[in-house]
């Protein structure tokens, strides 16, 4: 018995060892056959035409091969099927890959001689880096200090990706940007108007994951000029003179994710730059003296701000055409954050064209939340903008001031005041005021408890202004004042006041000519010039022996009945 169960267990122990070693040559076989494969040719076959681009081949490509498919020899065996229509075609790797010498992997800057301690002027070694056409350059974990600022020159390097990993401080510790990028793009955002070498060399430097810290008086952080496709991102800088610098000429710009914080200068500096389509997504730009966002003279267009947090700047946002034939216009403002100023005649957004022959404009201000300025919203000079729902608050003076503008709407906006703030406490105007404008639109807006001010909302030598459907509430002067205004209309508004004044007036109209009041609830008395337009329709809440009006009330119609001598007024029937 003891025989077979030692046989037994002989025979299963051969059976396994059996086992292990066919399974250890099936996997050398598969290795060596994957190997092979990579090594000779694609893992799939590809099948190029005429139409096949380069990038598409690069894609099929496998990593690691030295150089990109060409066409087969007749006869010969190859892993590309060429239909037989199909020309013979070779594609340059630098065609895709960049100049030659441009290598796949990235380099580090330790590899060139920088010591990131925070001790060593690095700015030697991280230019040698970069002049070693990286492709991509990596800095490791540490703090790197600069004497200089690393020029970046496209035409020469190649494109670039500036990389950081989590920790990595760049010290600025000279005058001018810590990175300047450098291109030759003259053209504009059409594809035709790109050079060859522009796409070859420049295409899409970026820069991520580092912050950039001033130590110099006139230490800056990113400056461009003359990039296409530019990116930062993920990049914090401080304590600098203007933390993203655009000059002269670039194309298509993306910001995102960067913290803009505590600089003396300007967040981000379109600083008479000629620049089409720049996006700033996701960003917090805080507590820079000069500006946040700020735009001045060039040529700017198709500007998007969206998903910031923007707070503490003077400015928020300064887009002034001033010393430009184009200035700054295609501008979408949305869903942003916007507030808190630092300095008399402070603005969340203020927007100044240039006089009565460039009034820039096309400008979308939409979702936001506005506070703590002087003025939240001040337009100049500007036309064809919209203001739509946002929420407007605690401005020291204006909730919305626009001057010398044409086609507003401004439609959707709570302008209000929260009692849950401290600065209700504080006496506020909080009020809206628009002067010499034309061709505008007021519809479902909220004013509410605007203090000391003239009225909720003042329209001073306007004409073509209508008012359609607005709340104006709890204001302690009237809730509407017209001024000289021409040619327009105040309908369906309600103009109320809980706790009422004595003789509270709740729409005076001063001056002007053909205006019409119609279909309004008012808390209190309509006052209007005859020769001012029409008023008919509205309706009193209170009775008016409640307040007294300090002028006589306009009539139903304009043009009033005279009594004849002698006549009598027929008594009125009561009602059973």
């Amino acid at each position: 018995m003891k025989i077979r169960n030692t046989r037994a267990l002989l025979w299963l122990g051969l059976g396994a060892v059996g086992l292990m070693l066919g399974w250890l040559a099936w996997a050398a076989w598969s290795v060596g056959l994957a190997g092979s494969a990579s090594a000779d040719h694609p893992s799939r076959p590809i099948v190029m035409n005429s139409v096949t681009s380069a990038t598409e081949l690069l894609s099929l490509w496998p990593e690691g091969s030295a150089a990109l498919p060409t066409a087969p020899d007749a006869g010969g065996p190859s892993p590309i099927d060429t239909p037989s229509r199909a020309p013979k075609q070779t594609f340059p790797a630098e065609l895709v890959l960049g100049p030659q010498g441009f290598p796949a992997d990235r380099s580090s800057v330790r590899d060139f001689g920088a010591r990131g301690d925070g001790l060593a002027d690095d700015a030697p070694a991280v230019q040698r880096a970069v002049d070693a056409k990286p492709g991509v350059l990596y800095f490791p974990p540490g703090t790197y200090r600069l004497s200089k600022t690393i020029e970046v020159e496209l035409d020469k390097v190649g494109p670039l990706a500036i990389v950081g990993s989590s920790g990595v401080r760049i010290v600025m510790a000279g005058p001018g940007p810590a990175f300047r990028f450098v291109g030759t793009h003259q053209g504009t955002a059409q594809p035709a108007s790109v050079l060859p070498p522009v796409w070859q060399h420049q295409r899409m430097p970026r820069i991520e994951g580092m912050e950039i810290l001033g130590d110099h008086p006139e230490a800056c952080g990113i400056q461009a000029d003359g990039t296409m496709k530019l990116g930062v991102h993920g990049v914090l800088i401080r304590q600098v003179l203007h933390g993203v610098h655009l000059v002269r000429r670039n194309r298509n710009v993306l910001i995102s994710q960067c913290h803009i914080y505590d600089n003396r200068g300007v967040g981000i500096y379109l600083d008479d730059v000629d620049l089409h389509q720049i996006n700033v997504v996701g960003c917090h730009i805080s507590y820079n003296k000069q500006g946040g966002i700020v735009s001045r003279a060039g040529n700017v267009r198709n500007l998007q701000v969206t998903g910031c947090d923007i707070e503490t700047n003077v400015v928020n946002i300064l887009l002034e055409a001033a010393g430009s034939r184009y200035g700054a216009a295609e501008v979408a403002i949305t869903g942003c954050t916007i507030q808190h100023g630092n300095g008399p005649d402070s603005a969340n957004v203020r927007i100044l064209g240039q006089g009565e022959k460039y009034r820039w404009g096309h400008v979308c201000i939409s979702g936001n939340v506005f506070s703590d300025v002087d003025i939240n919203v001040h337009l100049k000079d500007a036309e064809d903008i919209t203001v739509t729902g946002n929420t407007f608050w605690m401005a020291y003076r204006y909730n919305l001031l626009a001057e010398n503008c044409s086609r507003l709407v401004i439609s959707g906006n709570a302008f209000g005041r929260n009692p849950g703030y401290d600065y209700v406490k504080q006496v506020l105007p909080n009020a809206l005021r628009l002067v010499g404008c034309q061709d505008v639109i007021l519809q479902g807006i909220i004013v509410h408890d605007v203090q000391e001010a003239e009225a909720g909302l003042v329209l001073d030598a306007c004409q073509r202004i209508n008012v359609v459907g607005c709340n104006f509430v709890d204001c302690s002067g009237p809730g509407l004042l017209l001024r000289n205004v021409q040619c327009s209309r105040v309908s369906d508004c309600v103009v109320d006041h809980k706790t009422p004044p004595e003789g509270w007036v709740a729409i005076r109209v001063e001056g002007g000519r053909q205006n019409l009041l119609t279909g309004n609830l008012l808390g209190g008395i309509l006052e209007m010039e005859a020769s001012s337009g029409q008023a008919f329709g509205n309706h009193q809440l209170r009775p008016a022996a409640e307040a007294v009006s300090e002028k006589p009330l306009v009539p139903e119609k304009l043009e009033v009945p005279q009594k004849p001598p002698g006549a009598k007024i027929p008594s009125v029937p009561k009602k059973l």
